[in-house]
């Protein structure tokens, strides 16, 4: 009876341990279906695929989805069923959706601009039907920088009002043009000034701006952090990123939660891009998983 009591309490101790360090973690990691844009380009996969490849494949328990992979299904109640099911079987959240190609939230025409932002409302719904927090949107749109600040402060707060009705989040990635500006973009943020309208920042899309600053820049509103990779040196880091860096930039902001692998180079299959993007975020996130 002593040894039976021994094992019962031992294995108590060591499942309290267990959520004690679940609980603990800092940051998670996620899997931005962009990873795979080949193999779903090709037909090889299809979106009802990506929760069974996340968990089976790569052992990931949260999806980030990209809208382009499942057009027209938006507001297609059955087939957001079986998407929701699948994640259901296999023990994997749906963080977000990824939208593109609804319209330009920042043209400068209002009539161009309102219709944008009516695209996007299916996808609002869609996020909240599959449990998403957010979808992430683009700042995209033509003219100077300062009129597609204005278009963009008006375009991001009608759609976040809309949004918070459902208990969704907006959030605005570093997607090229001036949204690529981290300065440009928080400025936004600032200007909207509303708790579910936010950022996305991706590690690597910045080009005449310092990327590190301009995840410093977005951080204060971040609502998820896009870990984009391109390319690994012999040891496994990043050849245009330093990740150490950036998760002491992603700390020191006070972020906490996922971290999205986001395999985008050549180089490297899919599969092995994703993998090796895997065990570097998990090696940056360690020491603050302690």
């Amino acid at each position: 009876m002593k040894i039976r009591s021994f094992l019962i309490a031992f294995l108590l101790l060591g499942l309290m341990s267990f959520n004690s360090f679940a609980q603990n973690e800092v940051f998670k990691i996620s899997l931005a279906e962009w990873s795979l844009h080949r193999e779903l380009g090709k037909g090889t996969i299809t979106n009802l695929d990506f929760p069974k490849i996340a968990k089976e494949t790569y052992g990931l328990d949260a999806v980030e989805y990209v809208s382009i992979f499942f057009k027209g299904k938006a507001e297609d109640t059955e087939y957001l069923t079986s998407l929701k099911n699948e994640c259901t079987k296999y023990g994997v959240k749906s963080l977000l959706i990824m939208v593109d190609g609804e319209g330009n939230l920042a043209d400068t025409s209002l009539a161009t601009r309102t219709k944008a932002v009516e695209n996007h409302y299916k996808w609002v719904k869609a996020a909240k039907f599959l449990g998403c927090h957010s979808i992430r949107v683009n700042a995209a749109g033509k003219g100077t920088m300062d009129q597609m600040k204005a278009a963009a402060i008006d375009g991001l707060s009608k759609l976040s009002e809309y949004a918070a009705t459902f208990g969704i989040n907006v959030i605005v990635e570093n997607h090229g043009g001036f949204s690529s500006n981290g300065k440009w973009l928080s400025d936004i943020m600032r200007a909207v000034n509303k708790p579910n309208c936010g950022t996305l920042p991706d590690l690597g899309n910045f080009y005449d701006y310092d990327r590190y600053q301009g995840v410093a820049d977005m951080m204060p509103f971040a609502k998820g952090v896009s870990g984009k990779t391109y390319d690994f040196d012999a040891e496994g880091n990043e050849t245009k990123v330093d990740y150490v860096k950036m998760m002491k930039i992603i700390s020191d902001a006070k972020y906490t939660g996922y971290i999205d692998v986001e395999y985008e180079g050549n180089k490297l299959s899919e599969d092995e891009g994703i993998k090796a993007s895997i065990a570097l975020v998990k090696k940056v996130i360690a020491p603050y998983n302690k």
